[in-house]
């Protein structure tokens, strides 16, 4: 049970129990004076309900931290929780757009023992370098490292090089709830909330011997330990105007070519 819902629980049966005992319009601290000492029993408790009703909206709102609305529909709960743990494939594009949308909305981001990181190219997704720590070596203590920079920032990225134990894991764990932070494992991690992974993979932009790369599309898949069944969606990751967004049978990438250059004759050199 939730701390509202036990809350909720708990302000009903003083309510009831109040009403029974003839006590409830009187005392200016108990619950019947703070909801209406007029009303009735079943008045102070659907009121009792609303209040409830309204605080559980806001908690529910205020755990879930800014995610692009491509990610966001296939995850539990529509959107990344705080102070939970998600697994993340190994995929570079996939971190910096999980990374992109709460460092846009202000959050201070993490990236721990990545150092293929590249900056250049998470500030093209979107994330802000004026918020974005990077920690390329950990060492042996990456996992004490992790945590204190769980206690700092919003948004974390870790690369775990072992397993840890089931305690370190654990106490992670709880630390993340008590600070609210979200941690993005890359690959599997135990008491992850969902597994994101990346499937099917297709490049746009290679012609027949020449071109470049320009747009890319994808099927994202996630898979939570509450859900039936993983859902997937294919996606441009990005697309040819380096934007992520959902994909479409009817796009037509603009495959941008470069011509080969022109060859011209060399000038036959004379010696002397």
């Amino acid at each position: 049970m939730s701390p509202v819902s036990a809350s909720a629980a708990s302000a009903t049966a003083e309510v009831f129990s109040a009403e029974r005992s003839g006590g409830g319009d009187r005392g200016s601290g108990g619950v019947a004076s703070a909801v209406g000492g007029s009303l009735s029993a079943a008045e102070r408790v659907a009121e009792l309900q609303a209040r409830i009703g309204q605080m559980q909206s806001r908690t529910l709102s205020s755990k879930l931290i800014p995610t692009h609305p491509v990610i966001a529909s296939l995850l539990p709960g529509g959107g990344l929780q705080q102070g939970s743990v998600y697994s993340v494939d190994s995929s570079a594009m996939l971190l910096m757009t999980l990374l992109a949308a709460p460092s846009a909305a202000g959050s201070w981001c993490a990236v721990v023992g990545v150092p293929e990181f590249g900056i250049e190219a998470a500030q093209r997704f979107g994330v802000d370098l004026e918020r974005l720590v990077l920690v390329p070596h950990p060492g042996d203590q990456w996992l004490a490292v992790t945590a204190a920079i769980a206690d700092v920032v919003d948004v974390v990225v870790a690369r775990p090089p072992r397993r840890a134990s089931d305690s370190a894991v654990a106490r992670l764990a709880s630390r993340l709830r008590q600070r609210k932070s979200t941690l993005l494992m890359v690959g599997s991690w135990p008491q992850s909330e969902a597994m994101l992974s990346l499937g099917e993979s297709r490049w746009h932009g290679i012609g027949d011997g020449h071109g470049h790369l320009a747009a890319r599309e994808v099927t994202i898949t996630v898979t939570s330990k509450n859900a039936g069944r993983p859902r997937s969606a294919r996606v441009w990751l990005p697309d040819a105007a380096q934007t992520v967004r959902s994909y479409s049978a009817a796009d037509s990438p603009a495959a941008s070519y470069s011509a080969p250059p022109q060859l011209r004759p060399v000038p036959h050199r004379v010696s002397a």
